[in-house]
């Protein structure tokens, strides 16, 4: 089973630099909103995780930009997840401009389970083996 969110960004004015083009930085923080909705989708939202005493940091992020958005346009944050025996979790992203669905941006991104003293989990916490096997992933 794929595990698909697709959440509307509008770019606000905010959003852009003096070239009066998304600033390449806030594309992070649209891959930021696409897992917020997909963790309040299937319920794997930060707030989710952290009841189970798990913390899941970024710790690899990766962007590439296709064409630039601008002031005014609607995006249109596809996020993926990617399934991985590893204990992680992983999510691909695809950015696309709402009037003509162009896409504008790629990326991925990569967390890793710690403990609340900050230690590595070097397996999957029980929760997230749960959360697998509700979705049909396992």
């Amino acid at each position: 089973m794929e595990l698909i969110d697709r959440k509307e960004v509008m770019v606000r004015f905010s959003d852009v630099d003096s070239m009066k083009i998304v600033w390449h930085g806030n594309y992070v923080q649209y891959f930021e909103d696409g897992r917020e909705s997909f963790g309040i989708r299937y319920n794997l939202g930060y707030l989710d995780v952290y009841r189970h005493h798990v913390m899941i940091p970024i710790v690899k992020v990766n962007c590439n930009f296709v064409k630039p958005l601008v002031f005014g346009d609607t995006a249109i944050v596809e996020t993926r997840f990617i399934n991985s025996e590893a204990a992680k979790i992983q999510f691909e992203y695809k950015i696309f401009r709402k009037q003509d669905m162009e896409l504008m941006a790629t990326g991925s991104s990569m967390q890793v389970f710690l403990t609340p003293e900050g230690e590595l989990l070097l397996t999957a916490p029980d929760f997230f083996t749960g959360w697998k096997k509700k979705w049909g992933i396992l």
